[in-house]
């Protein structure tokens, strides 16, 4: 519970409205009986998916209906806003992307610690908008600079793990083997870019809170407290 609500049933009111169709995707009955009971609409998923790429093509399937662009919006995500959605679709703008995420700019400000967070992967993007790598280690490496001024020399990406795939391209990516890079940093969207798909990626200046564990909770209660005064 979240503010009188349950987490997934305010992801579900960010979502709705801002995309044509909100759909959830869960293999927990907890979870399916919640959504049901607020209102939404829901699909129960295999329990053997090995990640949520896998389970929204599943639930995609089961819906009957043709969508250009499928979108994997985490259900711990209560504060995703409309202009991190908005810019995800306008990724798909680009005929040459097949997958879309979000970045969000590291701070000049901030901690060499958070930037070097290997929970925090990091995005290198080219000149297209189009992610290069994603790596738990900084990247990239600024030679001859002391580390204490690399947030200040240069502009690091934080990865947000929000994507949308062409509806084809989803199905495909589901049936690819485990890559190597995807193996070594523990990183499925490295299994993507081996594979030779182009990872559009949209600049998000949007911090939101995650919630995986007690304290997380704690936190987005004290945010979503601080942002209703």
């Amino acid at each position: 519970m979240l503010g009188g609500k349950t987490v997934i049933e305010r992801v579900y009111e960010q979502v709705s409205g801002v995309l044509d169709d909100a759909v959830v995707a869960t293999d927990d009955e907890r979870i399916y009986d919640a959504v049901k009971a607020f209102g939404g609409k829901v699909e129960m998923t295999s329990t053997a998916h090995r990640s949520g790429t896998d389970r929204c093509w599943e639930a995609y399937q089961k819906q009957g209906q043709q969508f250009d662009v499928v979108i994997n919006v985490q259900g711990d995500e209560p504060f995703i806003q409309r202009s991190q959605l908005e810019a995800l679709k306008a990724c798909f703008d680009d005929p040459k992307t097949d997958i879309a995420t979000l970045v969000k700019p590291f701070s000049a400000e901030d901690d060499f610690s958070v930037l070097e967070n290997p929970n925090s992967p990091k995005v290198v993007i080219d000149n297209t908008m189009h992610a290069l790598y994603f790596s738990r280690s900084v990247i990239p490496y600024l030679r001859g600079v002391e580390r204490s001024e690399w947030l200040k020399r240069h502009t690091f990406y934080k990865h947000i793990g929000i994507y949308g795939f062409r509806t084809d391209v989803l199905k495909a990516v589901t049936s690819l083997p485990q890559s190597s890079l995807e193996v070594a940093e523990s990183l499925e969207q490295l299994r993507w870019l081996e594979n030779g798909y182009k990872i559009g990626v949209g600049i998000s200046d949007v911090e939101t809170i995650g919630i995986d564990t007690p304290e997380d909770l704690a936190r987005a209660e004290e945010f979503l407290a601080a942002r209703n005064k």
